[in-house]
């Protein structure tokens, strides 16, 4: 029992950072989003809420399952879930800093931090349990999409 709600512990803590991330782009969508020039191959707006879900979803399964390790690799698991947290907070920072400031060349700076940690978790992670670093790859992959796109709106609205 204790290792599901480990699990629903950080699948739900995601969720939430999604949420609240979520308010601030939700507010700035029909105000300042839809004004700004966007690349071609920018996806339409119904796309990211789901695709945000799955991979929260999917970060804190795996996260979970690291956690779910911790009495036999005390050490890597603190480290991996270190490097989660700050993935994490700066998942959040960039709806902050992208929507919220309207500062597209901040955000670009942030997101390439943002890749960077998730990589470093996706390593960490990979040294205790192959399965939720494998779990992590959708999200990098999202992640750099969303750079070449958070660059190209910085660069076209500059």
């Amino acid at each position: 029992m204790q290792k599901i709600l480990r699990i629903a512990t950080v699948i739900m803590t995601c969720l939430a950072v999604g949420y609240f991330s979520s308010i601030v782009t939700r507010d700035n969508i029909p105000t300042w989003y839809v004004n700004i020039v966007k690349p071609s191959f920018n996806p339409p707006n119904w796309v990211f809420a789901p695709v945000w879900t799955i991979l929260y979803f999917m970060m804190g399964y795996a996260a979970g399952r690291i956690w779910n390790l911790i009495d036999k690799h005390e050490a890597e698991v603190k480290k991996g879930f270190l490097f989660f947290l700050i993935q994490l907070a700066l998942n959040a920072l960039w709806s902050y800093l992208f929507f919220g400031l309207h500062n597209p060349m901040l955000a670009s700076f942030e997101i390439v931090l943002l890749w960077l940690m998730i990589y470093e978790t996706y390593l960490q992670f990979k040294k205790i349990d192959k399965v939720a670093a494998y779990l992590l790859l959708p999200y990098l992959a999202w992640v750099s999409f969303a750079t070449v796109l958070t660059f190209s709106i910085w660069y076209l609205n500059r």
